[in-house]
């Protein structure tokens, strides 16, 4: 059983290149820094907060910058992976530590993987959820997903590129798109397999929320759970969280002298069976022997979809506690 979100939960900000960092701490020990993904917040790690204190860690969990209580810089470029993983390391510096276990999901994932990769004398470790680690290189990201999806329909990357065109789908109705988004990629809510795939949007006249499942909600989301979500966004806005696919471009011409490099440190990697990430990804799981030649397991949950510590948190706390625990 998960203990209860409890009152041991202490929020504060520090200063980063971001401008601020919302942060959300629990517990006391080696420092396990918890990256979210989109469109996510520190409350996606709200089921390990209470079990890595309780084990004996300092987790700490953030509001990436351009979301919930973090600064949201104005310029599309400041998004990129080179400054989301200065953020982690200014996190890390704040809190007064010389190192940290970094754990991310979805794009806190590729945020996480490139943070150790940078910066391996501050992450001595680090675990993926959801999305496994594909090195720098390869064709320019905006030239695959353009070809993604054929005539018909468009690939939700290149959807998200155009500043402003997602967020006019999104803001008149935040709480029901997010609704809608993460029943789409839940197990127990997304469309079958023979229906339209919710990754993908018509090219004409299309709007995502279109192929998203209505009026359903996962198991593992509560209204509760979607208020949070909703009322962080309804203030916010998506651009800020939007912002990050807008440098997949940059991000590959800045990391492009590491092309084809592994991340040495001991590693994790924890997917759901029934996640697109993941298993669109197969090639990248694949080749763990030589991109993550220091893999301690690699793990598919059956019956998992994308959100997979909210969706199987008694599993996933047992595989990062066990995993942190080999690393003492």
């Amino acid at each position: 059983m998960q203990p209860e979100l409890s009152a041991g939960l202490r929020h504060r900000t520090v200063e980063a290149p971001a401008g601020r960092l919302h942060l959300v701490e629990q517990g006391s020990g080696p420092l396990v820094l918890l990256v979210h993904g989109f469109p996510e917040s520190w409350y996606s790690w709200r089921h390990q907060l209470p079990v890595l204190a309780a084990a004996g860690y300092r987790a700490v969990a953030l509001d990436v910058r351009g979301y919930g209580r973090s600064s949201r810089p104005a310029a599309a470029d400041a998004y990129r992976l080179l400054d989301l993983a200065e953020d982690n390391v200014a996190v890390v510096r704040a809190l007064g530590e010389e190192s940290a276990v970094v754990v991310g999901h979805d794009w806190g994932s590729n945020i996480a993987a490139a943070s150790a990769l940078l910066h391996p004398e501050v992450f001595r470790a680090v675990a993926l959820l959801s999305v496994p680690y594909a090195p720098p290189g390869g064709p320019r990201p905006t030239d695959v997903f353009h070809h993604i999806g054929g005539p018909e329909q468009e690939f939700y990357v290149s959807y998200f590129q155009e500043p402003g065109r997602a967020e006019a789908e999104m803001e008149p109705d935040v709480r029901g798109w997010l609704a809608g988004f993460y029943a789409a990629l839940s197990a127990d809510t997304m469309p079958a397999a023979d229906e339209p795939d919710p990754h993908f949007v018509a090219r004409v006249g299309g709007r995502l929320r279109d192929r998203f499942p209505a009026g359903v909600l996962p198991a593992w989301l509560s209204e509760d759970d979607l208020d949070v979500y909703a009322g962080e966004f309804e203030r916010t806005g998506m651009t800020g969280a939007l912002n990050r696919y807008r440098n997949m471009d940059r991000d590959w011409a800045d990391l492009a002298r590491y092309d084809g490099a592994p991340i040495g440190q001991p590693s994790l990697f924890i997917g759901g069976a029934a996640d697109a990430s993941t298993t669109w990804m197969a090639d990248a799981i694949d080749a763990f022997p030589t991109t993550l030649p220091a893999l301690t397991a690699s793990h598919l949950l059956d019956g998992c979809g994308h959100w997979i510590q909210q969706e199987r948190p008694d599993e996933v706390n047992r595989l990062l506690t066990a995993w942190l625990g080999e690393l003492s």
